[in-house]
């Protein structure tokens, strides 16, 4: 999570559902400037909520989160373009419905974010980005599609997001849309009727690595906090949880999904943090690419790795990692104890040759060295559902 200091809370932005978070007693920070819950202590708090994700069901207000809207703007194909010169995915591939992971990059082939793009239509594109680097993206993107033949829009408060996330938030949400959600598939979306809403972007798509949904009505607080309700009093039989930013993290730590500031940054390059596979150098030039050729052929310095500490004790983030000999060879980029795992897990990035797995990797831990070992990530993956009999019995 980004650092969290307590400035007076008229200084933060609130989202709609701010005043909903505060009747349920939520505990709230300061997250990227934003008035945020962190957790519900009167439902459990952090531990309760991420179990609830993990076994059942949980809402999360997101809509903190940014939206940037890239669509064309006369001559076919600009917004095309322009998404494929600021992100190092393939738009191309990407069908109307449908979404993918990417980043933006700076010259150097560092990020200057880590996106979700969904195509909504013809050429007409939607880049949702994070909540403490909503005005540097937007300027970004701006700056960086000027002479290219598109309209970049900031849509960024025209939105209340939720996360319905969980195994059984598809039942969930299906009492609530005139969708079939079972045809939408994993990182595909959808426009429908949600509790009456017309039009409601349904994306399967989320930061937990649970299935679930991500939700975008209308930013107004009495059409946010109809929607909330009827989620929450839909999600009762099964045991819904609203969920805030803790559990958030420990979920999408787990599931090893970098955080802005932690695992990626501008000073971190893409193949340092093992986000190749959603980079295609082989689309055509975009905004880095020649910095990740050349970093490509130079070799890594530094690698993102797994670890499960073996002593006592938290590797929280920005502690320090040495060898055995009692060398600073890294830094620990997250570290949370594990609901789900019942350990102590961390993401850090060491040198290349203390990849392997089982290579020991000692944390400062105050004044203690604290040993832990390289393990395979992402550290929890969600189990794949079985197959129906007949299906089963098929050759």
């Amino acid at each position: 999570m980004e650092s969290v200091t307590t400035p007076s809370i008229t200084e933060l932005q609130k989202t709609p559902l701010n005043a909903v978070h505060r009747r349920l007693g939520a505990k709230m920070v300061n997250f990227g400037g934003w008035d945020m819950p962190v957790e519900y202590p009167a439902s459990g708090g952090l531990v309760a909520e991420h179990k609830a994700v993990r076994t059942g069901v949980g809402v999360f207000d997101v809509s903190h989160m940014g939206d940037i809207r890239i669509r064309g703007a006369g001559v076919p194909g600009g917004a095309l373009a322009a998404v494929q010169h600021i992100s190092m995915n393939d738009a191309s591939r990407l069908s109307i419905g449908q979404a993918h992971y990417s980043a933006m990059l700076y010259p150097e082939g560092t990020f200057v974010d880590d996106v979700i793009v969904h195509r909504l239509g013809e050429d007409d594109y939607l880049l949702v980005i994070n909540a403490g680097t909503r005005e540097k993206d937007v300027s970004w993107v701006r700056e960086n599609t000027k002479g290219i033949d598109c309209v970049v829009e900031d849509l960024s408060d025209a939105y209340t997001q939720l996360a319905i996330q969980g195994p059984r938030a598809p039942e969930l949400l299906q009492k609530l849309t005139d969708r079939d959600l079972g045809i939408i598939k994993n990182y595909w979306f959808t426009h429908g009727t949600l509790s009456g809403l017309k039009s409601t972007l349904i994306a399967r798509t989320g930061y937990t690595g649970e299935d679930g949904f991500e939700i975008y009505v209308p930013s107004d607080a009495r059409t946010s906090e109809l929607v909330w309700n009827k989620v929450i009093e839909a999600g009762r039989e099964f045991g819904i949880l609203p969920c805030g930013l803790g559990a958030r993290n420990t979920l999408r730590l787990e599931a090893k999904m970098a955080l802005y500031g932690h695992e990626i940054s501008d000073k971190i390059n893409v193949w340092e943090a093992g986000l190749d596979r959603y980079c295609n150098l082989e689309k055509g030039n975009f905004i880095g690419r020649e910095a990740l050729l050349r970093a490509k052929a130079a070799g890594q310095t530094r690698a993102l790795v797994g670890l499960e500490m073996v002593d006592r004790g938290i590797a929280r983030d920005e502690y320090c990692c040495a060898n055995e000999s009692g060398e600073v060879i890294g830094v620990v980029t997250s570290g949370s104890p594990s609901p789900t795992l019942s350990k102590n897990i961390a993401l850090a990035y060491v040198p290349p040759a203390m990849t392997a797995l089982g290579t020991p990797i000692y944390v400062q831990i105050r004044a203690q060295k604290s040993k832990a070992q390289v393990v395979r990530t992402p550290f929890y993956k969600r189990p794949k559902k079985a197959a129906a009999p007949e299906a089963a019995a098929k050759v």
